[in-house]
């Protein structure tokens, strides 16, 4: 009954989070940015799970997992609906290229110092920790565009340099979700081959239930009728994947992008109505992220400065990379990196996801530091984003006295 009465009052809380006068930022701009990034959800999910106060108790969560594999199917679908093919190929290649530099060099600058101290602290097989090592690297590969939308929302900054800035870091999810693929082929079998396999049933699941969806939903005119469709849809997707513990967030992915190709208009009309469901499930699945912080891992505080700092420096050398690279065909600000501090809820849907189908300590390991990683990336994000914001010092004229 405890836990029914908590999950209810964050369900409740989600919901307000989720206003339109909430998320304002012109009206209450802290309280805007609070909401936007789900950090009080997520450190809400840490206090009150079974690694501190223990108001959720590890049986509880157990009791939990179809909401939380729900809430990953849903993120999975609504990120498949954005894959449009038209919007991507009209996209030039510069875009791809500087959203490949920038996550890729943060990728990089984690991910191959930190195998080393996972691999021999751990005693594991190489591969396990290979996996291990890729995913944080995918984590830290990952950005959130919330500032730069709240930025230009609210008028301190050019409209088409946040837009910029949000294509970018939407472009980082292809590569978070694509280095998840690798994590879970190493790491979710015995042998990478039966990992594959097992990430390769979970898209050809939900290239099915997004075929299936398509034809159901063909000819349906009532919105009404395209959204419950649309949300069983996502159920059935969610559920399959969670009975068959395949990834559910690689699931919806699929089912999302098949609606997307053979959908019609229909499912634009769907996918429209499920924008308003977005907010809601993103915060109840940050708080049971949250919830599955353990925080005792001496090994996993060793390892957060090293992962901060190597994702900080990543992030603004990648972020000058990327400038270079497409700053004549979007507008990028100067001091890009500095827009790309902030984690994003994609990295913790792949972190948890990781942590439900490779349970163990090295799992929870990766889990808690990318968990303790987001929460000061975010507090990072909010004051280095004000350097963004700042105007860029000119450069002296020659000749001139300066």
């Amino acid at each position: 009954m405890q836990a029914l009465l908590v999950f209810l009052a964050i369900a409740a809380l989600s919901l307000l989070a989720s206003s339109r006068t909430v998320l304002d930022p012109g009206r209450f701009p802290a309280v805007a940015h609070l909401a936007a990034s789900g950090l009080l959800f997520l450190a809400c999910g840490t206090v009150m799970g079974p690694g501190s106060l223990g108001v959720l108790s590890w049986g509880d969560l157990t009791a939990l997992r179809p909401v939380l594999a729900l809430g990953l199917g849903v993120a999975g679908v609504i990120i498949g609906l954005n894959l449009e093919p038209r919007l991507l190929r009209l996209l030039p290649r510069e875009v791809y290229a500087a959203a490949l530099a920038h996550a890729g060099t943060a990728f990089l600058w984690v991910a191959l110092p930190l195998a080393g101290p996972l691999l021999f602290t751990m005693g594991l097989p190489p591969g396990a920790a290979l996996g291990a090592a890729v995913l944080l690297g995918a984590a830290a590969s990952l950005s959130s565009g919330h500032f730069a939308v709240l930025g230009y929302r609210s008028g301190r900054m050019e409209r088409r340099s946040g837009l910029s800035v949000a294509l970018l870091t939407m472009l980082d999810d292809l590569v978070g979700l694509g280095v998840l693929v690798l994590a879970l082929s190493f790491g979710a079998a015995g042998h990478p081959l039966e990992g594959l396999g097992l990430v390769a049933l979970a898209l050809l699941l939900g290239m099915a239930c997004g075929g299936l969806l398509a034809f159901l939903m063909h000819g349906l005119k009532d919105q009404g009728e395209l959204m419950a469709v649309l949300l069983g849809g996502v159920a059935l997707v969610s559920g399959a994947a969670a009975y068959l513990r395949v990834s559910a967030l690689l699931a919806g992915v699929a089912c999302g992008a098949t609606l997307v190709l053979v959908g019609g208009r229909a499912v634009e009309q769907a996918a429209r109505g499920l924008g308003r469901f977005e907010r809601p499930a993103y915060l109840l699945l940050i708080f049971l992220v949250g919830a599955h912080v353990q925080a005792r891992d001496l090994m996993a505080w060793v390892l957060l400065p090293g992962y901060l700092g190597l994702r900080f420096v990543g992030k603004v050398l990648g972020g000058a990379l990327a400038q270079r690279i497409a700053g004549g065909t979007l507008a990028l600000p100067p001091r890009l990196g500095y827009a790309l501090i902030a984690q994003g809820g994609l990295a913790l849907c792949l972190v948890v996801e990781y942590l439900v189908l490779v349970p163990g300590p090295l799992s929870q390991r990766v889990f808690d530091v990318v968990v303790a990683g987001a929460l000061i990336n975010e507090l990072l994000g909010s004051r280095a984003f004000r350097y963004v914001l700042a105007p860029a010092p000119e450069a002296p004229v020659k000749g001139s006295p300066t």
